[in-house]
């Protein structure tokens, strides 16, 4: 991939299957200055069955403690095949939480998660979050071990990026203008990719 002084462009991306995986390293993700055209890795990239089940957001701000975004899957989504690699929907989200949000100083999510039958060592959470093509945030998780088998539970604690007036204002005219890419890594080697 093609590097520039702020960062790797989205353009030197472009690489097909294996080689956008393969050359996705942690590094790379954390060197993005933009949001990602296409998912880096396939769905089939998640040898190790991860499967989230459950999600929740919540504003952690002493006298504003609340539940902002909560979902949980279907035990009836919990199919045996795959999904299909080409179908976005599957690892794509949207959300809009209004303006009262960017007064917030710390979100809190818990992640529920199942792992097949294989150890998950150094479960690796690379977040960027971006407005208008401008990285805004970057957050870097990991879980050190998740047993075979196993339903897990992970409490991440973000500290929002402090905002300008007119960045507040920004960012309030332009919702839908917020992304994010979400990379998991196992052992630095790129299983998943999501988008909200």
């Amino acid at each position: 991939p093609c590097k520039s002084g702020l960062g790797i462009s989205v353009a030197a991306l472009s690489l097909a299957g294996k080689e956008r995986m393969e050359g996705f390293t942690p590094e790379v993700a954390l060197s993005l200055t933009a949001p990602t055209e296409n998912f880096m890795c396939p769905l089939s990239a998640n040898t190790y069955k991860i499967d989230f089940s459950a999600f929740k957001i919540r504003s952690m701000d002493e006298g504003a403690e609340q539940v902002l975004f909560e979902i949980r899957k279907d035990p009836a989504d919990f199919a045996d095949g795959e999904e299909e690699d080409d179908d976005p929907a599957a690892r794509t989200i949207k959300y809009h939480f209004g303006p009262d949000f960017l007064k917030f100083h710390t979100i809190g999510t818990t992640l529920e998660f199942t792992v097949g039958p294989e150890p998950v060592h150094n479960f690796r959470m690379i977040e960027r979050h971006y407005f208008k093509d401008r990285i805004m945030k970057s957050y870097d998780f990991t879980l050190p071990f998740c047993i075979p088998s196993s339903v897990n539970t992970w409490e991440v604690i973000y500290t929002l990026p402090e905002l300008t007036a007119e960045m507040e204002a920004e960012l309030i005219a332009s919702p839908w203008e917020t992304k994010s890419d979400s990379f998991y890594f196992v052992n630095n080697v790129l299983v998943m990719h999501n988008k909200a």
